[in-house]
């Protein structure tokens, strides 16, 4: 038997707000009957009956298709409406999390096609996991045997349903069936949330809409002290720094607010750290230490992806491949060899991976206003060029210099394992993406790291650098998600959320 769903009828509504507050309360109903008989359940009641809750969605019909507006007197989005008429929906999760981006959606739906939203409850469940409170653990007080027939009982998650395949482009509407409105649905977006607590130490509600990656730690050591620095400005535009084990800093002279979590500094670090300067809106700056590795690149973009956040840049040393280089120059990619391959079975080689003009250009800005210099003076210290990006640390062992020669090949100016991941998980996502590396070696030149000189490059460049990062995504930032979410980015079987 399975006992009776909560269910809330679907509406129409021609207001986002309507809209918004009637998928907050289909998902707050789903929540409190899960959690209640969660409950019942570890406490030990015999429970014979299947529990079942489901998300909340929302559904758009159109019989005509979309034109570009005839004049331009507001901002004209690459998102917020679908290309063809039809029917298209999606399931929705965490309306607290995403009330703006949500409410966004929806206001330009309903502007952008002149009908009407469907939001109602829909078929796909809730997985009991997905519904415990952040810092809940409730299912280990259980036994072992009684968490074995958790799945008699409730929902667990399924990850049939939560493929990436819409993102992917691989994904076929079957007859009769709704197309897509987002590129993730509720289940695969929970599931991001909770990995990213697992790898980054913080609750997915601290992670801000401009993503600083890096695979040192020295970088998140000069983001610590000036996170810190910034919470003792009365006047600094950022209002909290939040570090893994959900540690708030408040600004000097900020109070607090009523839902900031309880945090306590781990006994040990995450995987993959996250550190938030955060800003109002969201607006601030997420830096994560993703580690060493192509694998790594791809796992925290595959999660971070879900915040649809408006830019993600990579800075990270690289090898430098050309004589004319000099240690602690930049390398500004423009171009990408994906030797790494943990995105060939996603995206194909034959996918081009774009540079995008207005994070080249700020980048190139910020890299001048920080060094100082300009015209053949930027041109001595920043090259502009290919990367290639190895899933082999020690691509310089291999005999017969195979590698050498096809970087050769490539027109390659630099080596690294990350940058080329994080810019194909950004084309992959729609998410603006950008890489400014520093050569850190030069191993075909004989200059390869060792300690005394790399710790004195370390002092010379990272902060530098850092500053370099904040200053690009600061000139992104002021120009707006217009500039930045492009239509360069968007096929054209498009959906429609950001």
């Amino acid at each position: 038997m399975q006992r009776p769903i909560p269910f809330i009828a679907p509406e129409v509504f021609q207001d986002a707000d309507a809209a918004l507050a009637k998928v907050q309360a289909i998902y707050a109903q789903s929540l409190k009957h899960l959690r209640e008989a969660m409950r019942r359940y570890v406490a030990g009641e015999d429970m014979v009956d299947k529990i079942r809750a489901c998300y909340p969605f929302v559904r758009l019909h159109t019989t005509t298709d979309w034109q570009p507006p005839e004049t331009l007197e507001t901002e004209w989005l690459s998102f917020g409406f679908v290309a063809t008429a039809g029917r298209y929906e999606t399931t929705l999760t965490r309306p607290d999390l995403f009330e703006a981006y949500l409410r966004q959606q929806f206001a330009l739906l309903i502007a952008n096609h002149g009908v009407s939203l469907e939001v109602g409850t829909s078929q796909l469940p809730i997985p009991v996991h997905f519904s415990f409170d952040e810092n809940e653990h409730i299912e280990g007080e259980m036994s072992a045997q009684r968490r074995s027939k958790m799945r008699e009982v409730f929902d667990l998650p399924d990850l049939n349903a939560m493929d990436d395949g819409i993102a992917n482009g691989t994904y076929l509407v079957a007859p009769g069936q709704a197309a897509p409105l987002s590129l993730f649905n509720a289940p695969r977006i929970d599931y991001s949330l909770h990995r990213l607590r697992h790898y980054c130490g913080t609750s997915p509600v601290h992670f801000q809409n401009f993503v600083l990656f890096t695979n040192y730690q020295f970088y998140i050591d000069e983001f610590i002290a000036l996170g810190h620095a910034e919470m003792a400005k009365p006047d600094s535009p950022y209002v909290a720094f939040v570090e893994p084990g959900n540690v708030i800093t408040r600004r000097v002279g900020w109070a607090g607010e009523a839902n900031d979590l309880p945090g306590t500094a781990p006994a040990r670090l995450p995987q993959m750290p996250g550190y938030h300067l955060v800003r109002e809106h969201h607006s601030g700056i997420t830096m994560v230490n993703i580690g060493v590795g192509p694998a790594n690149a791809k796992t925290i973009t595959d999660h971070i992806a879900v915040l649809r956040p408006h830019a993600w840049l990579m800075l990270g040393h690289c090898a430098g491949l050309r004589t004319t280089q000099q240690l602690g120059d930049y390398v500004l990619a423009h171009a990408y060899v994906r030797e790494d391959h943990v995105l060939d079975e996603e995206l194909p080689l034959w996918v081009p991976i774009p540079a995008l003009a207005e994070i080249q250009v700020a980048l190139e800005k910020a890299v001048e206003e920080i060094t100082g210099c300009q015209g053949a003076e930027l041109k001595r210290i920043m090259r502009t060029g290919t990367v290639a990006s190895t899933d082999n640390r020690n691509w310089e062992l291999l005999p017969d210099n195979t590698p050498q020669r096809r970087f050769s090949q490539s027109r390659a100016v630099a080596l690294d394992m990350e940058s080329a991941t994080i810019a194909a998980n950004g084309f992959r996502f729609r998410v603006p993406y950008g890489t400014l590396l520093c050569v850190s070696d030069k191993p075909l030149h004989g200059e390869i790291k060792l300690p005394g000189m790399a710790n004195h490059f370390y002092r010379e460049r990272v902060n530098q650098h850092l500053q370099i990062g904040i200053r690009t995504l600061e000139k992104l930032r002021a120009a707006g998600p217009a500039q930045l979410h492009s239509r360069k980015l968007r096929s054209f079987a498009e959906v429609a959320f950001q």
